[in-house]
């Protein structure tokens, strides 16, 4: 290693975000004496949401410290379960999700947490719409976590929808209110008379239950005790997720 060079030491759990054939714990750059550390770490592939502290041998440094030669900077990974700065009066993180992770917005819809999705929507408009509404941007786009507009953003770890919702709640810890919200469109149930919506019910349904919701967003109609099992040991493990995080 030259002199000048400044060697980054990355955590393990963001090794994925690097190119297969430079996955390894060491990382070598020469400064240029003016990028900024934050734009050293995005460049050699890991996005700054994903990081967590950074420090130049002892000292504990920021993005906007320029690396000096010979630095030796060690890049962890965000902690878990990690903070979201919530608005006055919110009580519980926002989330936006991009046009692939669909199935998963249904599944935190179904747990009650507040989970934006559009099928249609382009990269720019997603940061928009996350920093307007202050929503956590959810993604597998490296590209989209590396925008420095966006304010709050996180990549989500998994293929299949149970692993990607695990790691969002290991992530996240959000409080869990099961069957409060539609899970077509997020809007939050509202309790409904029966008498209200009984032409609208298949005859099986009004003899067999009394307690509805409906959506004031969609018009949905959902009865309790009409979830499968499926959906029933989704919520179950969700809760036990939450539960374990210290």
């Amino acid at each position: 290693m030259a002199e000048s060079d400044v060697r980054l030491r990355i955590d393990a759990e963001l090794l994925l975000f690097l190119p297969a054939s430079r996955r390894g714990e060491w990382q070598r750059v020469t400064p240029d004496g003016t990028s900024t550390l934050g734009h050293v770490v995005q460049s050699v592939g890991v996005p700054l949401p994903e990081v967590g502290s950074m420090t130049a041998g002892e000292v504990v440094v920021g993005p906007a410290y320029q690396p000096a030669a010979g630095d030796v900077i060690r890049v962890h990974a965000m902690p878990r379960p990690q903070r979201v700065p919530l608005e006055p009066g919110q009580l519980a993180p926002r989330f936006l999700l991009d046009v692939h992770l669909g199935t998963l917005a249904r599944r935190l819809r179904l747990l009650g947490v507040d989970a934006s999705y559009h099928n249609d929507m382009d990269d720019p408009s997603l940061v928009v719409e996350a920093n307007a509404e202050r929503r956590v941007l959810l993604t597998q786009d490296h590209g989209l976590l590396r925008r420095r507009a966006l304010w709050f953003g996180a990549y989500v770890r998994g293929n299949r929808p149970q692993d990607q919702l695990s790691d969002l709640l290991e992530r996240f810890a959000p409080p869990l209110r099961p069957w409060t919200r539609c899970t077509a469109c997020n809007g939050e149930l509202a309790p409904v008379d029966k008498g209200e919506i009984e032409r609208q019910l298949e005859a099986g349904t009004r003899r067999s239950y009394d307690a509805y919701g409906r959506c004031p967003e969609c018009g949905r109609i959902y009865w309790r005790g009409a979830h499968s099992d499926h959906l029933e040991e989704i919520v179950r493990s969700a809760v036990r997720v939450v539960s374990s995080n210290p």
